[in-house]
């Protein structure tokens, strides 16, 4: 683990008693979240919530920066109660983790960060003791599909100086229809065509190496089969789309990953006239 990165976090969380010391209750505004409650005598003395990038330590020296809805929340020990030991402190939340069906990622006697895999969905926890267990912060990133915010205009920019643009259209898991959040997606595709009448495009899709070859190719080719037919409900011509399914042959970052596989799931507008 990178030490100097540990013990300015440890740092802040050892100021915190002296601080507060006074403090019985939690800090105004601030509540335990709902994945995850306190341990037993802790009580909040600060918080945060926010869109973040956060470092998580997935080994020795090893760490990975990951974007989402962070929460961060401080807990220090009410006055007079038992201190846990850290060690407890970290069992505690490994074993809640456990208990709904995530994982421990890694492990020091001073921090351990655990994940949870829903569906297209993660959790990441991270949990840092201080203080002989006076004191600890509780780190939690939510991190949802992808979205993106893209216009019509970004897709023919896109188009014209790199030829392709890839798109976060999500579909029901194992099938080629399209989630609901991603029709707006659609549109601007309908919109582009729409506002360039000469442009005529291919519409390929893509997946991961979850599965077989042939079962992610045949997937894809109906993927991008829906994409031109949901474009073309909206009164483009077919005629202009051309529909590929490339499967896992083409990835773009490591499957090895979640991240790198929710990358390669992605369907490509590509420029063709």
């Amino acid at each position: 683990m990178k030490r100097c990165v540990v013990l300015a976090a440890l740092a802040v969380l050892m100021a915190l008693p002296i601080a507060a010391h006074a403090q019985e209750v939690d800090e105004e505004g601030c509540k335990d979240h709902p994945l995850l409650s306190r341990m037993k005598g802790f009580v909040i003395g600060s918080c945060e919530a926010n869109f973040d990038a956060v470092e998580f330590y997935i080994g020795e020296d090893q760490a990975q920066t990951l974007e989402g809805q962070k929460t961060l929340i401080n807990y220090y020990l009410r006055e007079g109660e038992a201190a846990p030991s850290e060690l407890q402190i970290l069992r505690n939340y490994a074993n809640a983790v456990k208990a709904i069906g995530g994982t421990v990622v890694y492990q020091t006697d001073i921090y351990i960060s655990l994940k949870i895999v829903k569906g297209a969905s993660q959790v990441w926890v991270a949990v840092q003791p201080a203080n002989s267990g006076t004191v600890y912060s509780l780190t939690i990133l939510e991190i949802g599909e992808m979205t993106q915010d893209v216009t019509a205009r970004d897709m023919l920019a896109a188009l014209n100086r790199d030829g392709r643009i890839a798109l976060a259209i999500h579909f029901d898991t194992g099938k080629a229809t399209i989630k609901p959040e991603s029709q707006r997606i659609v549109g601007e595709i309908a919109a582009l065509l729409r506002d360039n009448p000469g442009l005529q495009v291919s519409i390929e899709g893509h997946t991961d190496n979850t599965g077989t070859p042939q079962g992610n190719k045949t997937l894809s080719d109906e993927r991008a089969r829906a994409v031109v037919a949901a474009v073309a409900a909206q009164g483009i011509e077919a005629s202009r789309m051309g529909a590929v399914g490339w499967g896992q042959d083409k990835p773009v970052a490591d499957n090895a990953t979640e991240e790198g596989r929710a990358k390669n799931r992605r369907v490509e507008v590509v420029k063709k006239s």
